[in-house]
């Protein structure tokens, strides 16, 4: 049984759309995350939510969705998986995710999912049919080429290959998609290798964009617990955060001009694009302009 807790709203307005792949809305139904990511950011003491891997439901959530869709007087991209994974392990019997897409589309709205899930695949129906009105963009989460080191640093995901395997499947029905390497952790996955083979996978499948930071975020609450879990798969990389970066929020890979080069090569090379603006032009323009035609 699903532990649930209670919501006044859940669509909610996003105050900066332009600087976030043009998200006019944000939505997450569910609370907490069982991946298990070691570097994960939501389980941090500022978002009050101790019992972070056990996952909750909104009450009422699809009632409540269907409320706040009905009530905004501007449609717009809703983004969902912010805060939780919009398609848990929950999700497979809960169906929450699945009919909230059903909601969007009834009342003419696009949408864009974050996700480190292949399970998305399994929705691709509805998300075609919101794709005859209005924009559509799934964003995967892939930090690393390598399904080895993934199972370490995310331990309850499907591997990057899975991953690299749901893109495929869904650009091959027309659905734009793209990859967030999202974090690059220090010392960890940021090296030209797995940039390379990220780009390089990502390409294959059918992305048509990748975006990435060069580093990560770190704060009370997550610290400790990516500390803890550096111990286990990376004796001694701790010691290289504590004296490099302190308790400093944002640590950024020593190795960030030389990624940066290889990054905007490699997307350069293959096609990909990477710059905000023009991710999102891609996958909105033809329902602003009608007339115009993506190739």
């Amino acid at each position: 049984m699903i532990p649930t807790i209670p919501a006044k709203t859940i669509i909610q307005k996003n105050q900066s759309p332009d600087h976030w792949f043009g998200l006019d809305y944000n939505m997450n139904i569910y609370r907490g995350c069982p991946h298990g990511c070691i570097y994960c950011d939501s389980r941090s003491d500022c978002f009050k939510n101790p019992d972070f891997e056990t996952v909750k439901m909104k009450e009422n959530a699809l009632e409540i969705v269907r409320n706040d869709l009905r009530r905004k007087i501007k449609t717009g991209v809703i983004g969902t998986g912010s805060m939780s994974d919009p398609y848990n392990p929950a999700e497979k019997t809960e169906l929450l995710t699945r009919n909230s897409l059903e909601l969007i589309n009834a009342f003419s709205f696009g949408v864009s999912p974050i996700t480190k899930s292949d399970l998305i695949t399994r929705d691709a129906d509805i998300l075609r049919d919101i794709m005859s009105h209005s924009p559509v963009l799934v964003k995967f989460t892939i930090t690393t080429a390598d399904d080895d080191l993934c199972k370490k640093i995310e331990p309850q995901v499907a591997p990057s290959s899975a991953r690299f395997k749901a893109i495929k499947t869904l650009t091959a029905q027309g659905i734009p998609c793209g990859v967030l390497i999202l974090p690059l952790l220090p010392y960890i996955n940021d090296t030209e290798e797995n940039i390379r083979g990220i780009l390089n996978q990502a390409k294959e499948a059918g992305a048509y964009f990748v975006y990435t930071y060069m580093g990560m975020t770190l704060r009370q609450g997550s610290r400790e617990i990516y500390y803890h879990h550096l111990d286990q798969i990376a004796p001694g990389i701790k010691e290289k955060y504590q004296k490099n970066f302190g308790i400093r929020y944002t640590n950024l890979s020593p190795r960030r001009k030389k990624l940066w080069d290889v990054f905007n090569q490699e997307c350069e090379r293959l096609g990909l694009i990477s710059d905000m603006k023009a991710i999102i032009h891609y996958y909105k323009a033809r329902y602003e302009n009608p007339q115009l035609t993506l190739s």
